[in-house]
């Protein structure tokens, strides 16, 4: 393990020039910083402030290969290691970023804009990733077979090798947490690409990780753009399975190319998801939960509940509770701002869309013209009633702050209108006839469905049907995505 300076002159133990405004931030590859093989770097800025903040490397095929190349070596000593003493390092890590997480939360806040709620929400459970997985690697085993008195037949579970993780903006320690603990517990190597808008605390968790004793290699991350470093990761012949989170778009470019290297792919891509409130729900709850949908995160979840459905006696209750709270939401203070320039103006054309269709917000509908949020990407909690179904509003990702209802009569209706989606990631049920609730969460094609708020942890699996992907993470299920079964066969006799 490595715990010396980066190899650039004028660089911190923590990847950031001294005395250097904006500070820079290497590629981490084999436990040391690696300055780009280019020598550029990429700029990011806050966006609670739209001010500059630190530089990231901007990332080529050069550096794909110089991280693989080290996982590719540190791999197979990590995969001969027992259990238990992968268990104890992931363990130690669990240890090392909960006694940081002051630093963690900075460089998050920084990236992000996010408010300190949600960011403790998001970092503790990235610490608990790391510590579920350890614990469930030690009773995680093969099967024997019984194929006869003659016979000794078992399976193992053993480590595909190289693995390439790909993770967003939005949500930037906590989703590379989610792949990098079950991808390590089962004894593979990672190389990361968080994305170049985000990428300091992933960066900074892969130092920690050194730090806490994780052998040289077996976390690397290289940062840079999508198409400079995420399709040299997945076109590498060492790469053996690639987990991408992100766009729709971009997980077909990537699983064209796992296809034509015969390599699996893990994919949690978009969502429209839907939560729908029958009349003898407990209308306040639900409510919240709506406004929660749109408030978390400024609506920048993919499995955002952003399809509102109300069985039609119930909805303009509901929709008045909703408007309540989301006009009560305070920007900087309730919710944070829209991470990217990119996906800020995109989520405003689409309220201007909107618009020009006809459709007119009850609440919110635009950025905010003046005051401290006017300085950041921060857009005011939208609501839209009554938005027919076949309108872009109602069935394209906003990934904002924006909620759309529609009516529906009975449960069929409730299912029919559920299901109307090319989306298939996660919905959310209220009822106050919890058989019903069942009922219909069974019916929704979704890959994770709360009823009257059941909570969906770190031990529930993830991940979607339809165009939201396939595959599972979190919960017993990731990390049998990162491990590959054989079968032993010994003939006694």
């Amino acid at each position: 393990m490595s715990t010396s300076t980066a190899t650039t002159a004028g660089t911190t133990d923590t990847g950031r020039a001294a005395d250097a405004a904006p500070r820079r931030y290497d590629h981490w590859i084999a436990g040391r910083w690696q300055p780009p093989a280019e020598g550029s770097y990429l700029p990011t800025t806050n966006p609670a402030t739209r001010e500059p903040g630190d530089e990231v490397a901007a990332g080529s095929a050069a550096d794909v290969a110089a991280a693989v190349a080290a996982a590719a070596a540190a791999w197979p000593g990590w995969a001969a290691r027992p259990a238990a003493e992968r268990s104890d390092v992931l363990h130690a890590v669990a240890d090392v970023l909960a006694a940081h997480i002051d630093e963690l939360t900075e460089l998050e806040l920084a990236a992000t804009g996010k408010v300190p709620a949600q960011l403790k929400v998001e970092i503790d459970m990235s610490v608990a990733y790391f510590r579920y997985y350890a614990g469930v690697l030690r009773a995680t085993h093969g099967r024997t077979i019984d194929l006869g008195a003659g016979v000794h037949a078992y399976t193992r579970l053993e480590p595909y090798g190289v693995i390439g993780v790909i993770t967003p903006w939005n949500l930037p320690l906590n989703q590379a947490a989610r792949s990098l603990a079950p991808a390590l517990a089962a004894g593979n190597a990672v190389v990361a690409k968080p994305s170049e808008f985000t990428s300091t605390s992933t960066l900074h968790l892969a130092r920690l990780a050194s730090a806490a004793g994780l052998p040289d290699g077996l976390l690397n991350v290289v940062t840079g753009t999508g198409p400079a470093v995420g399709t040299p990761i997945a076109a590498h012949p060492k790469v053996r399975r690639v987990m991408f989170t992100g766009s729709v778009a971009t997980g077909r470019h990537l699983a064209r190319l796992a296809g034509e290297r015969l390599i699996p792919v893990t994919m949690e891509l978009g969502g429209k998801s839907p939560i729908v409130v029958f009349a003898d729900a407990d209308l306040d709850r639900a409510a919240a939960a709506a406004a929660t949908a749109v408030a978390f995160n400024a609506g920048q979840v993919c499995s955002a509940t952003t399809r509102l459905l109300v069985e039609d006696s119930a909805h303009d209750e509901v929709v008045a509770r909703v408007v309540e709270r989301l006009e009560a939401l305070r920007p900087g203070v309730d919710f944070g701002p829209i991470i990217t320039e990119a996906q800020f103006d995109k989520v405003l054309a689409m309220l201007a869309d909107a618009e020009r269709a006809g459709l007119r917000p009850v609440s919110g509908g635009s950025a905010y013209p003046d005051g401290p949020a006017a300085a950041g990407r921060y857009i005011r909690p939208t609501l839209y009633a009554d938005v027919a179904p076949d309108q872009p509003l109602a069935r394209q990702e906003v990934f904002g702050p924006v909620l759309v209802t529609r009516r529906f009569t009975g449960e069929d209706g409730a299912v029919a209108a559920a299901n109307d989606t090319d989306y298939g990631l996660a919905a959310s049920v209220w009822s106050g006839d919890a058989a019903r609730g069942l009922r219909v969460a069974e019916r929704i094609d979704a890959g994770q469905v709360a009823v009257n708020g059941g909570p969906l942890t770190v031990e529930t699996p993830f991940g979607g049907y339809k165009d939201s992907g396939f595959g599972r993470e979190k919960g017993l299920e990731a990390l049998h995505e990162y491990a590959q079964v054989k079968t032993i066969s010994l003939a006694l006799g």
